[in-house]
């Protein structure tokens, strides 16, 4: 079977999602009123309240939610399949994501620009708001662990990607400058700044010296490097510490300086990297390897599936950065529409190709098991598979693989950069509302707060020792980053229905994908909790059990709070809308 056509079937889904179910949305639920006054109107900084345009907006909000997740969990998850995955990709897009990442938009923006854990406080009372920022707070680490072991890995792999990603930086801050101070337009300069990170990749490709290649600095794979570690684990270590300095730096500049103009530089990076997968695969037109259903599978797919892929089908992080920064910069009201769900869809056709791209990758099916033999195998081999898989598609239009690779690799480690930033100024955040909470007055000061965040971040993706040896901390949090993931949007989504409830407007939109999230994600998280990672099973391990038991704890005493709350007929408003 071609390919091409499950692109063309989730691309008439999607479009028809966004125009009239987004449209319904809007109109109907949500109730967008176009002269409301924008929290990024009426707390205007400069530094986090900046009115935007929405298509830089959107470029900000897309690349910010669409780091390596919606890759790396379709990349996986194929293990059970392509239709599987690729039913929850379309259907979690259209109805769940959609609305979820729309709907939080909205709800901050109906109240000071304040972030959903802060909400909670409001719609569920004192103690549940509490239990949802430290949920979110641990998310967030986990975000910044997993992305960060991420970039790190590929600047291992594909050390031609480095100078391209270092060279965006300069090139942000001085379109960044250019548009806000001297009130240039972003697009041209956006443009020209992808040219050259393109050229340098492609340099790159074929100059070895122009590869910034850590490994080999240290004396090759075999060498010994710093304080005992081998070359490899060394390169991690240097790499780790660098990203760390970077997002430091990055979490704390106004957000028009680096996060805006370089987000707009990813949203066109995003546009011109999907363009080549869909034409590559529009010119190869690859037949699928992968099988439709994998009946032998070693761990069943429910309801795993589900935590497997989140970003990609509904994210609680989108949550996050819809209420956390994309709500202090919206300039309508009804901006939010284009903004939200449509920067969900746009993740959703990123999930798609990801799907796509491993799925035909492979000559045969017997290659395909070969390498998915089983569900670990399946979440050690699915970033590399990807890309490789990305490249073979971009081949397709006569890019040399090599070339094409690195393209890719640039890309997602783009993405990934602009989730591990803007998640750190989110820890910021959520590390300030404590310490206000708990009257810690230091932790309420921005750099004391993005210490505690970075410096933890550092130590959770370093630390622990795993299959992948030292600094396994992503690795690792990964099988929980999902589960938690999938909680925050799930409870996300119960404050969405309660304060719908209390408008007295229709709430079903919100609350049918809550529940089938909630049910799916406690119950994957209950079996991984209890048979998987306890002290009492054949493979615990204690920092899954830990923050596991947690965060499964708090969620439930949440969820039972904020039933409580959806079905009381206590009609007590919050800033209520027009």
């Amino acid at each position: 079977m071609s390919a091409i056509w499950l692109a063309v079937a989730g691309g008439i889904i999607f479009i028809l999602g966004y125009k009239y179910y987004s449209k319904f949305i809007a109109e109907k639920i949500y109730r967008l009123d176009p002269n409301y006054t924008t929290p990024a109107h009426q707390y205007k900084d400069g530094v986090d309240f900046v009115p935007t345009n929405k298509f830089v907006l959107w470029g900000h909000h897309f690349t910010s939610v669409a780091g390596a997740a919606p890759i790396v969990g379709p990349a996986i998850a194929v293990y059970w399949g392509w239709l599987p995955a690729l039913l929850w990709v379309l259907l979690g897009t259209v109805f769940a994501a959609g609305v979820h990442d729309f709907g939080t938009l909205v709800l901050s923006v109906r109240n000071k620009g304040q972030s959903v854990g802060t909400l909670a406080n409001k719609l569920i009372g004192q103690r549940a708001k509490i239990l949802f920022l430290f949920i979110i707070l641990l998310l967030v680490l986990m975000v910044n662990a997993v992305f960060a072991w991420v970039i790190a890995n590929l600047f291992i792999s594909f050390p031609a990607s480095v100078l391209s990603v270092f060279i965006q930086i300069p090139l942000a801050i001085w379109i960044g400058y250019s548009v806000y101070k001297r009130k240039k337009s972003m697009l041209l300069p956006s443009i020209v700044a992808l040219g050259v990170m393109y050229l340098a990749a492609i340099v790159a490709s074929y100059v070895p010296a122009m590869q910034i290649d850590l490994v080999r600095y240290f004396g090759g794979e075999e060498a010994a490097g710093i304080f005992g570690l081998s070359a490899t684990a060394s390169a991690f270590f240097v790499w780790i510490i660098v990203l760390m300095v970077y997002v430091y730096i990055a979490s704390t500049l106004p957000v028009w300086k680096l996060l805006q103009p370089r987000d707009y530089i990813n949203s066109h990076q995003l546009i011109v990297g999907l363009g080549l997968l869909y034409l590559g695969l529009l010119f190869t037109n690859p037949e699928i390897t992968a099988p439709v259903s994998n009946t032998s599978a070693d761990t069943s797919w429910f309801p795993l599936l589900f935590i497997t892929i989140a970003c990609g089908a509904i994210s609680g992080f989108h949550g996050l950065v819809a209420s956390g920064t994309s709500s202090k910069q919206l300039n309508k009201e009804t901006d939010a529409r284009f903004v939200g769900y449509l920067g969900a869809v746009g993740e959703g056709a990123l999930a798609l190709i990801a799907i796509i791209a491993v799925i035909t990758f492979f000559p045969s099916t017997a290659e395909f098991s070969a390498t998915y033999s089983g569900f670990t195998a399946a979440n050690g081999e699915g970033l590399g598979v990807f890309i490789q898989g990305a490249g073979a598609l971009a081949a397709g239009l006569g890019i040399p693989a090599s070339v094409a690779s690195t393209i890719v690799s640039v890309i997602v480690v783009s993405f990934a950069a602009t989730t591990l930033d803007s998640s750190v100024r989110l820890m910021r955040y959520i590390i300030a509302e404590l310490g206000t909470e708990y009257k810690v007055t230091p932790l309420t000061k921005t750099h004391v707060a993005t210490t505690v965040a970075v410096v933890s971040s550092a130590a959770l993706t370093l630390i622990p020792e795993g299959p992948n040896g030292f600094g396994s901390g992503g690795y690792l949090l990964w099988p929980l980053f999902g589960t938690s993931n999938q909680l925050l949007a799930g409870i996300s989504l119960l404050l969405i229905a309660i304060w719908l409830k209390r408008q007295g407007r229709n709430y079903w939109p919100a609350v049918i994908p809550m529940a089938f999230l909630m049910f799916m994600t406690l119950y994957a998280m209950f079996l991984q909790v209890m048979t998987e990672w306890a002290p009492w099973a054949n493979q615990s391990d204690w920092l899954l059990f830990t923050f596991g038991a947690i965060i499964f704890v708090f969620a439930l005493w949440i969820m039972f709070t904020a039933a409580s709350a959806l079905m009381s007929s206590n009609k007590d408003r919050i800033e209520k809308s027009a």
